[in-house]
């Protein structure tokens, strides 16, 4: 059976390399398995299952925010970038300035620490810990925004060890130009650089004040939505890169567009993600009505690198199965290796990324995203982005990464390739009575929406779904969890990685062409169509609530 070169490159990296990529993905996984607690406790709470005082409640709803939005999705991208660094460079073979990586693998620990002590032990912040929410003795809650700080510094070293991977072998003239894998690992590498130094402009100023080292704090709420916007769309960008690599690890194809349209197609984050943050500034105020025009005119244009992205994939792949044989519109699916368990992680990402893509859509639109913002279709559509896309897509890597840094097979494949149907049903429950009770108004950061029995009887019941939905989500996640810490730690009987299911499958050999892939540009047009219907239908529903609903407070 063939080797994938992200295998072979992982096998191939010094001892000392794979030691500090095992440590990071620990680390990952400990945020995820917290995380995944957190957020299920809190679910159940939201959905009446149990009782929770306010105040424990709110510290729940903190640290999934803060677990699996910041350490979980960055502890990963950080292994992420220095494994394409290393391996999908040529002449490099290593990480480079390995030390200054451990220097920041131990300062995200850090601030992992402080991050998840501070709610437990002082005031719960949220995960977007606002200054105004402090209340009493401020000092506590200056660890907060000090976890934050030393996770963008980490970060920041991180991203620079990887960059200089990637540059090293050409000002040592082993290299001329970078592959397209190569490429992107940079861009994305400059991208977490920028949202390392964005987040040090944003929680230096409060963490100083709640120290009281200065007298007040100005402008974080412009900071924050500045950052908020690179730390939530950089994880996307990961997912496509990562979907790059695994294609070919998977199903042995490459761009049939080539290495130079990949890497314009990479650059395009460069363009348009900084100056779309204008959208999450909606909320405020004071905001001139031409910078909401400006802002959902660039919010059209967001999703572009991401969509150029499937198309290029879908197009690979429709193209090299119809020139093995496929048959039909969709035929060439049925050619796809199923059963490796990435395969249907990431055919299940990309299936909850085109429901969560629509919805987001509708939200960041300047005349909805008052009426939403504040409720429950947040966390609704969100999480299939989160969970559904990348989350999938980040475990799809963990299943080839963590046998290739450890030489332990995958535990269970079989069980691993099941998974991602069970958590997209859960999702499919979550996400759709989560985006049901936005459009009618309940509320996303009230635990107990009954309101002493003067809310609408539907928000009871809809919450109950969405307690349904996360039971199936967080059991098929914990199973995750559980099979990766096991790969992770312990050999399992098989010591191949191949007999683990996870070798590549070769479609290559064959003469291909692009004409006849077109059902990606078919599944763009039905995207078009569904966010059309979807903004009409918030539209209707919206408007029919009273003003104290619209705005999820009754």
């Amino acid at each position: 059976m063939n080797t994938d070169r992200l295998t072979e490159g992982l096998r191939r990296l010094p001892q000392g390399d794979k030691r500090l990529l095992q440590v990071f993905v620990g680390m990952a996984l400990l945020s995820l398995a917290l995380g995944l607690f957190f957020g299920a406790m809190t679910a159940f709470v939201r959905a009446g299952f149990f009782e929770l005082d306010s105040l424990t409640g709110y510290r729940m709803l903190t640290l999934h925010g803060v677990t699996i939005f910041f350490y979980w999705l960055y502890f990963f991208q950080a292994a992420l970038i220095l494994v394409l660094a290393a391996v999908y460079t040529e002449g490099a073979g290593r990480i480079a300035w390995r030390r200054a990586a451990w220097v920041g693998l131990g300062l995200m620990a850090a601030g992992f620490v402080a991050s998840e002590l501070t709610p437990l032990l002082g005031t719960p912040l949220l995960y977007n810990a606002p200054p105004s929410l402090i209340e009493g003795d401020p000092a506590s809650s200056g660890f907060f925004y000090l976890g934050y700080t030393l996770l963008g510094v980490g970060l920041f070293l991180v991203a620079a060890s990887a960059i200089a991977t990637a540059v090293k072998p050409r000002f040592e003239g082993k290299i001329d130009t970078w592959s397209s894998i190569s490429f992107a690992a940079v861009a994305w590498a400059g991208l977490l650089i920028v949202s390392a130094l964005a987040s040090i402009n944003a929680f230096v100023p409060p963490m100083l004040w709640s120290f009281g080292l200065i007298d007040d704090v100005s402008s974080y709420t412009m900071s924050w939505n500045i950052l908020f916007h690179n730390v939530h769309y950089l994880p996307l960008m990961a997912t496509v890169v990562m979907w790059y690599v695994l294609v070919e690890a998977v199903a042995g194809v490459k761009s049939i567009f080539g290495q130079r349209f990949s890497k314009y197609v990479f650059a395009t984050y460069l363009i348009f993600v900084p100056p779309t943050s204008i959208y999450h500034m909606f909320l405020e105020p004071n905001l001139a009505p031409g910078v909401r025009v400006m802002g959902s005119m660039l919010s059209l244009f967001i999703s572009v690198p991401t969509v150029l992205v499937f198309l290029i994939l879908v197009a690979s792949l429709e193209a090299h199965a119809r020139a093995r044989g496929a048959r039909g519109l969709f035929g060439w699916i049925r050619m796809l290796p199923w059963k490796n368990p990435a395969m249907s992680a990431m055919g299940m990402a990309v299936v909850n990324l085109a429901i969560g893509g629509v919805f987001a859509f509708v939200l960041i639109q300047e005349k909805l995203a008052p009426l939403l913002s504040d409720t429950f279709f947040v966390p609704g559509y969100f999480h299939f982005l989160t969970l559904g896309t990348v989350t999938l897509t980040f475990i799809a890597a963990l299943l080839y990464v963590i046998p290739g840094i450890t030489g332990h097979a995958l535990w269970r494949p079989a069980v691993m390739a099941k998974l991602p149907y069970v958590t997209t049903f859960g999702l499919l429950i979550f996400g759709g009575a989560g985006i049901a009770a936005g459009y009618s108004g309940v509320p996303r950061r009230v635990l107990d929406v009954a309101y002493q029995g003067d809310a609408p009887g539907s928000w009871a019941v809809l919450m109950a779904f969405v307690g349904i939905g996360a039971v199936v989500m967080a059991a098929a996640l914990a199973v995750y969890v559980y099979g990766l810490f096991r790969t992770l730690l312990w050999p399992v009987r098989e010591t191949s990685i191949e007999t683990a299911g996870l070798a590549a499958t070769s479609w290559g050999g064959v003469i291909v062409g692009r004409s006849s892939a077109w059902v990606g540009p078919l599944a763009v047009l039905v995207l078009v169509l569904a966010m059309y219907v979807f903004t009409s239908i918030a539209f209707e529903v919206m408007s029919g609530l009273s003003v104290e609903t619209s705005g999820g407070h009754l």
